[in-house]
Formats: structure tokens, C-alpha cells, sequence
């Protein structure tokens, strides 16, 4: 037990202050059933960082009674998918926070030995592809009780999509699951919507217009082509059968995921039934995203955990998200597919109100560990003129290069950092998610937004930085940068100057922690050379690092799985040997001296000679760890 579980103070709460996740518990707030049973593949933390807890209180806030049921049992005697009984309204079923495969498996297809989601970081706690395994039990047993399935799992495999753990491409995940329906992308609007029709008589069946849903429908319904009903993609068997109709596919699906409006309606012939993907909802206003985040959590896990560590709280216990959606487009990110790329922001009120309930935490020791969000800057920003940004079909408002209609103005920004620290028991923020740099240095042509910026960066390092920045430059080749949508390796250079001149100004000695990706597609043995070098020259000993692992539904996988670039139909090289990828990989840790033999014999291999001196010199290197970064970015 460690000391921060025993600073957990139970004591000041009822039972009855969370969601039940037992029957005693439902009778304790004097129900004798509920409307909707949630299963969770992750640990239940009443926070608004985690699905569950978000989709509950929402159903909660709009009167409905609910249930959750965190990590059910699927081995035994199935009493977790029994204990609730029969819901009024439906089961909603998520595999949790991150898609389970990535949860499960490292980029080597190895099964990872902890689960942070899970108490105590034990493994095992879920099977793999949760949403396919616990609807088909539900099915089994409440064959007429409406199904829904949401969550990333969900979300992400809503058309046909790769999986890189199978190494096969897979359909829809509503064809494979026993669902009636799926909700896609961030769900609170969409799950009250549900409820409330099928509250006033609706069957599941007969609900096919719900945005943000994803249902199957008789073939017979599908448009013959694209036009006023909607886009037709190629079908799953045509997808089968040439790799091409499944690039032209994403095309198409990424430009409708962020379209402003919340894009059309997206049809794909599947196994003699026909995918409808209804359009997403526009972008949180204000309003409805501080009502979702004002929520009476308590902010804690449940007590069922008491005593035992779930490292994913850990992490943001004292934290706070101020916005969601980014914009972008990274090639390799999934948050565009799931949140969209237009920005909803909290208002200063809603932030200053839920800093105000962590500095009241008695563990709290007057130090917010993250003012942050998908990207930790991008608060309060979008285009000047949103009639341009309707008709936009840009994927990223960042590359090739910032859009000249983006407000990049961080002074709002600023001003919630200082309005944080000038609250009482608040000794200093920290901003702990990534920073988008390209976006604070983009020179606007306004001169008071580019002073206003430039300061941004300096407070940034000099006020909020907890001895680590991290950044996410991913490569040093302009190449690959160019597929993953990322700005020139020359713009990090010019942040780190920054960085170092702030440092020895304030007499701060704190650390830069770039972010890399090896095996990307586009990127070959020589790049992986030159980073190493590179990367070597800037004093740089790299930690966080990746090989690159396919997730569903991001440009890079698709070319990965395809061999081509959806965009410009170009073939794009990408090394998937477990040989090449490794290759790739040994190039971060140059100093190794366990790599020195194979990494000299692949740069005479490739025609680089050159570099060996400028990563071994004449003296023999030293050694040093590195460790894998987290997945799922």
C-alpha cells in the first residue's frame, strides 16, 4: 500500500456518493432496479478523465438510474453480467479508455505483464476485444434487451478498419459484435439522446437517424452511389480484395470526421448487410461541455478499491483537462477520429471551480500536476471565421502549414495559468500534456499576438514546468515528418534554443524530453541513421521513444496496411518485417555499445560511413537505458 491510498480519505462520503456497483449499493439509494447497466473493461474512478464515470453521471444528470459494473468477469459463472438484472433501457458495454488490443499488446505483439486501468496494474482483468466478448454474453442471457456499445474499442472499429494484432482487416466491429447499435466519438449528447427515445417507446431497432451512431441496416436502404443520402464507400469484400478501395475509404472517413457540421452520413455493404455510420455532433459549445465536466464527481476511485493503487488515476488525480478536440491531424493519432478536430473549450469558471475541489483534496500538497488537454495548448482556439472552417476539408489546421484563418492568440491560456496560481493552496501549475511548439511559434503577422505568444513560451518553461517538458518532434527526416503531418525537425531546433535561454536566464536546470518514432511509414534505415546523429549533436540520450504501432483508423496505419498514401494514391514505404523494424530501432540507442557492431555494419551497408564518427567518434560510447514511451497517442 502506498502512502498516497492511505491519503485517501473515504470518510468524508457516503457510499451512496457514487454510481452502484452492487446490488446493496442500488438498494442503499433506495432502488429497486435501473434504467441502464454500464460494463467497463477498465476499474470504476468516479473522475471526469475516465468513460464510465462521464457516461453515468450524464444519464444520471437527465434523471435516469444508473449502474456500472467495472471489469465483469467473463470466465466464471457470468454472476457480474447477472447481478443487475434486466435494465429498463439498455446495456451499455465499453472495453474501456484505450482500444483493448493496444491496452494488451506491445508494437512486438508481446503481451504486456500490467494493465494501468486495472487495481494494482495486474493484468488479465479484461479479454481481449471486450466489446465483442461481453455483448455476446448479454446476448445470451437478455436476448431482447437492447445493446450498446461505445467507448475508443468501439469508436475506432466503427467501419472496416486493420488490425495490426491480427494482421488481418476486419469489418466493422458491429458485425462482428452482438450490439444493436454503437456509439461513436465522445458520447454524453448521444447517450441522452438514446435514453430518452427509447424512454418514450422507441424500439432500438427502429432508431437509424441518431447522430454519432452506427447501426445495420438491410442492404436494400444503402444509396446505389454518394450524393444527397451520403457516401458509399467500397464494401468490406471490396476492400478484401483490393487494398486501394480501403485507402480511398479513410480518405473519405477522416475528411467527414472533421468536418465541421459533423460531416454526412457514411454507408459500407458488409456481409449483405449495410454499415450506416450517422454524422457526428459539431463541437461541444461551452456550456454543454462545463455541464459535462461540472458533474458531482467525487473524483476518487470507487471504495470497492480501497487500498490498492490503479495507476491510471495516479497520473491525473490532480490534474485538470481544459478542453477537447485537437486539430492536429497528426497521421499517427487517433484523437481527431474520437474527439474531432474542432476545439470545445471549458469556460475559466468551470477550470477555476474544479482546480478550487483538487486543492481540497487532503492529499493535495499545492501542486496541479496538469493544466492540459489533448494537446495541452490548443485551449479557446479555432478559426476567426467559422464560415470558412464549414467548408473546410483539411485534416490538420497545422500542416503543411498553420492555417491563416486559425486564432493561434494563447493569451487566454496565459491567463488561466495565472489565474491558477494566484488561488489560494495552489503553490504551481504544471502543464504535463504535450505542447504543440509549431503552434506557439507560428509567426500570425499580428504583432501584439506573436509578443503574447513569445511570452507564452517563456512562462511555459520558466512557471510550468516540473523539472520535464515534453514535446513531440517524432523525427528528424522532413520526409517522414511530411507523412506524419509533423512541422520541420528545424522548428525543434529553434524551441530548444529557446528552452536553454530561458533555463540559464532563470537559473532552472530542467530537461527537454523529445518524443521519436521509429518504423513510421515513409521512413527508412537512413533516416533512423540521420535522427540518431542528429539527436546525438543536441546532447540528447533519447528515453521516450516508439517503434510504430498501427491503431485503427489513422492515416498511418492505413498506409502501413496498404502501402499507400490515401491522399496522393502514391505507394509509401513502410518497414513491417520484425528485421527492418528492429533495425530502425537500434538507431536510438546508438550508445549502447551492445547495437555498435550492427549499427556500423548497416551504415556501410546503406552508404553512410560517415556517420560512424559522428556517433562513435574515437572514443568508445557509453551505456545508457532507454524506455518505451506509452502507446495509444
Amino acid at each position: 500500500m502506498s502512502r498516497r491510498d492511505v491519503a485517501i480519505d473515504y470518510s468524508r462520503l457516503k457510499p451512496t456518493d457514487w454510481l452502484p456497483t452492487s446490488v446493496k449499493e442500488m438498494k442503499a439509494l433506495g432502488w429497486d432496479g435501473v434504467d441502464v447497466v454500464l460494463f467497463s473493461g477498465d476499474a470504476y474512478v468516479d473522475h471526469p478523465a475516465f468513460g464510465a464515470a462521464v457516461i453515468g453521471r450524464t444519464l444520471q444528470a437527465a434523471g435516469y438510474r444508473v449502474a456500472i459494473v467495472p471489469q465483469p468477469n467473463w470466465q466464471d459463472d457470468l454472476r457480474d453480467f447477472r447481478k443487475f438484472g434486466r435494465p429498463r433501457l439498455f446495456f451499455g458495454i465499453s472495453a474501456g479508455a484505450m482500444d483493448s488490443m493496444v491496452n494488451h499488446y506491445t508494437a512486438n505483439r508481446r503481451r504486456r505483464s500490467d494493465d494501468a486501468y486495472t487495481p494494482g496494474g495486474r493484468h488479465g482483468a479484461r479479454p481481449d476485444y471486450p466489446t465483442i466478448v461481453y455483448s455476446k454474453i448479454l446476448r445470451e442471457l437478455y436476448p431482447d434487451v437492447p445493446i450498446v456499445a461505445g467507448g475508443i474499442e468501439a469508436s475506432l472499429r466503427r467501419l472496416s478498419h486493420y488490425d495490426y494484432w491480427q494482421d488481418r482487416l476486419r469489418p466493422s466491429i458491429i458485425a462482428d459484435a452482438a450490439v444493436d447499435m454503437l456509439l461513436y466519438g465522445m458520447g454524453e449528447r448521444c447517450v441522452v439522446e438514446l435514453a430518452r427515445r427509447l424512454d418514450a417507446g422507441e424500439k432500438i431497432g427502429d432508431i437509424c437517424d441518431l447522430h454519432q451512431s452506427v447501426v445495420l441496416r438491410p442492404l436494400s436502404e444503402m444509396p446505389e452511389a454518394s450524393g444527397d443520402g451520403g457516401i458509399v464507400l467500397a464494401s468490406f469484400e471490396q476492400c478484401l480484395r483490393d487494398k486501394r478501395c480501403q485507402a480511398t475509404n479513410f480518405k473519405h472517413i477522416e475528411q467527414q470526421s472533421n468536418r465541421y457540421d459533423g460531416g454526412a452520413v457514411i454507408w459500407q455493404a458488409t456481409g449483405g448487410k449495410a454499415v450506416k455510420a450517422n454524422p457526428m455532433y459539431p463541437a461541444m459549445t461551452t456550456g454543454e461541455i462545463d455541464a459535462s465536466f461540472d458533474l458531482p464527481y467525487t473524483r476518487l476511485p470507487h471504495p470497492r478499491y480501497r487500498g490498492k493503487t490503479i495507476p491510471a488515476y495516479e497520473m491525473i488525480r490532480h490534474s485538470v483537462n481544459m478542453h477537447r478536440g485537437c486539430f492536429g491531424g497528426c497521421a499517427f493519432c487517433t484523437i481527431s477520429a474520437h474527439q474531432g478536430k474542432f476545439i470545445a473549450s471549458r469556460s475559466k469558471e468551470s477550470i477555476m471551480r474544479e482546480v478550487s475541489q483538487v486543492t481540497r483534496m487532503p492529499d493535495f500538497k499545492g501542486y496541479i500536476s496538469d493544466l492540459g488537454g489533448p494537446s495541452a495548448n490548443m485551449y479557446a482556439m479555432g478559426g476567426r471565421d467559422r464560415s470558412l472552417c464549414a467548408k473546410c476539408m483539411r485534416p490538420s489546421c497545422l500542416h503543411p502549414s498553420p492555417c491563416a484563418n486559425l486564432d493561434t492568440d494563447h493569451s487566454r491560456l496565459l491567463d488561466i495559468y495565472r489565474s491558477v496560481d494566484a488561488l489560494p493552496g495552489v503553490k504551481k501549475s504544471f502543464v504535463g500534456s504535450g505542447v504543440r511548439y509549431d503552434l506557439s511559434m507560428h509567426p500570425t503577422g499580428n504583432a501584439a499576438i506573436d509578443r503574447t505568444n513569445r511570452r507564452y513560451n517563456e512562462e511555459l518553461i520558466r512557471n510550468h514546468v516540473s523539472g520535464r517538458l515534453k514535446v513531440a518532434p517524432e523525427h528528424t527526416s522532413d520526409a517522414v515528418l511530411a507523412v506524419m503531418r509533423k512541422p520541420s525537425f528545424a522548428l525543434f531546433k529553434e524551441f530548444k534554443r529557446l528552452f536553454d535561454r530561458v533555463n540559464a536566464e532563470a537559473g532552472l536546470r530542467q530537461q527537454l524530453i523529445p518524443y521519436f518514432i521509429s518504423s513510421h511509414p515513409g521512413c527508412h534505415d537512413v533516416d533512423m541513421a540521420c535522427l540518431a546523429a542528429e539527436t546525438k549533436a543536441l546532447d540528447f540520450h533519447l528515453e521516450q521513444v516508439q517503434d510504430f504501432t498501427p491503431t485503427p483508423m489513422t492515416l498511418a496505419t492505413e498506409i502501413y496496411y496498404t502501402g499507400i498514401h490515401p491522399y496522393t494514391g502514391e505507394e509509401v514505404y513502410t518497414a513491417t518485417a520484425a528485421d527492418e523494424k528492429l533495425r530502425q530501432r537500434m538507431f536510438f540507442f546508438w550508445y549502447d555499445p551492445a547495437y555498435r557492431a550492427r549499427i556500423t555494419s548497416t551504415l556501410h551497408r546503406i552508404g553512410r560511413p560517415d556517420l560512424i564518427g559522428k556517433l562513435f567518434g574515437s572514443a568508445p560510447p557509453h551505456k545508457a537505458g532507454g524506455r518505451r514511451r506509452p502507446l495509444g497517442r
